[in-house]
């Protein structure tokens, strides 16, 4: 038996690294320069791979198999592992290969025509029925998943409480529903009267999910008529009320549940979340685009993951770059509400149920939750103050 590799070094990740093929099997992705800086802490690594933005596509099963190799290695306890088209100084330097004969790209769509108001038109809400008791619905939404969307989205529901309102959070991910896992909640909701739900309730939210009505290892396999109808009956038939905001927790993505969300239901607005690098943002542009094109107001973008500080000197990193999400949102004359670290304890303590937001109240983490809930929630007031602005007034002479 090999003996086990007790002090994980940025050296035997580099060597294990060299045997991932890098594009087109044109050496390895250490020789050719396209891994960052590595960085460990607490027996994880963690790292970005440089690709071409035209070909990240092809390439996420090098990322793949990059990630598979490393935590392979013995002491490795984890391994996070992004894709990249922003080259970081600090890490190897030799430039991307590309490929002999590359395929010509399609050619680009004309520039769009700048967007008259960086927020969407206060008519927003009209034809939308409301849901009673509800003072306004905040959908958190990605344009892909794996960026940290459901942590994000119930650390800010968490925030909102805090800073003292009554908070609701509907987890609308029929397929991959979260919330029961991240708010520690089990059992099955009771009902009123045989007919409405009461919300299952844990740190002062109360939270419906299918996860509460479906045991977990059931697979979902609906159509999209019956995830609409699941989703309509958790919203409308739900005792949520009084509440001051829901907090809807989206699916990822651009599809058919979330379009339908957005054009049923009267929402305040919308944030996106994105991790730093560029190739993520190209999806978080799709749900921006989205909730523009169902004049849903756009609250803002959270930028997740935006850097790694190490636990032992408390430098800071940005693995997997910086600020592309605050500079998305200037472009787009979006409000940038804040960013997240990248923080093993935040992921550890929502896998355990107990986000930080609760867990660690008086934490520089729980306080960033907190800003960006208030953030949040100043943006809401805006776009209201807007709406009824543009309301017309009756005037009697």
């Amino acid at each position: 038996m090999p003996a086990v590799q007790e002090n994980v070094t940025k050296e035997i990740v580099i060597e294990r690294l060299k045997t991932v093929n890098g594009p087109d099997f044109t050496g390895n992705i250490v020789d050719l320069g396209m891994v960052s800086e590595i960085f460990i802490a607490d027996s994880k690594v963690f790292f970005s791979i440089t690709v071409p933005a035209a070909r990240a596509q092809d390439m996420e099963p090098m990322r793949a198999a990059a990630e598979r190799v490393v935590k392979a290695i013995p002491g490795v306890a984890g391994a996070v592992v992004a894709l990249t088209a922003e080259r970081k100084g600090g890490g190897m330097e030799a430039p991307v290969p590309q490929r002999p004969a590359p395929r010509p790209a399609p050619p680009a769509a004309p520039a769009a025509a700048p967007h008259p108001a960086p927020h969407a038109p206060a008519s927003h809400s009209q034809g939308k029925r409301g849901v009673p008791g509800i003072e306004a619905i905040i959908a958190v939404a990605s344009g892909k998943g794996g960026v940290g969307k459901s942590t994000t989205a119930v650390n800010i529901a968490l925030g909102l409480a805090a800073n003292g309102l009554r908070v609701g959070v509907l987890d609308a991910d029929i397929y991959g529903p979260s919330m029961p896992r991240l708010l520690k909640i089990h059992g099955r909701p009771q009902t009123v009267d045989g007919k409405v739900l009461k919300p299952m309730e844990n740190y002062g939210l109360k939270v419906m999910s299918m996860g509460f009505l479906v045991d977990e290892e059931t697979p979902m396999i609906w159509r999209g008529p019956m995830v609409m109808s699941a989703l309509t009956q958790m919203l409308r038939e739900v005792e949520w009320g009084p509440l001051d905001v829901l907090v809807v927790d989206m699916p990822p993505g651009t599809g058919d549940a979330q379009l339908t969300m957005a054009q049923q239901v009267p929402l305040a607005g919308a944030i996106i979340v994105s991790t730093p690098q560029d190739l993520a943002l190209i999806d978080a542009r799709k749900g921006l685009n989205m909730f523009r094109k169902v004049d849903v107001p756009l609250l803002g973008i959270v930028e997740n993951m935006s850097y790694f500080l190490a636990p032992d000197t408390g430098k800071r990193y940005d693995i997997f770059g910086h600020g592309g999400a605050r500079r998305e949102a200037e472009r787009l004359g979006v409000t940038f509400l804040g960013e997240v670290p990248l923080e093993m304890g935040i992921r550890e303590s929502s896998d355990a149920g107990t986000p930080v937001v609760v867990s660690k109240p008086d934490s520089a983490e729980a306080k960033i939750y907190r800003d960006i809930a208030s953030n949040v929630w100043g943006r809401v007031n805006e776009e209201r103050g807007a709406a009824e602005a543009a309301m017309p007034s009756i005037v009697f002479e």
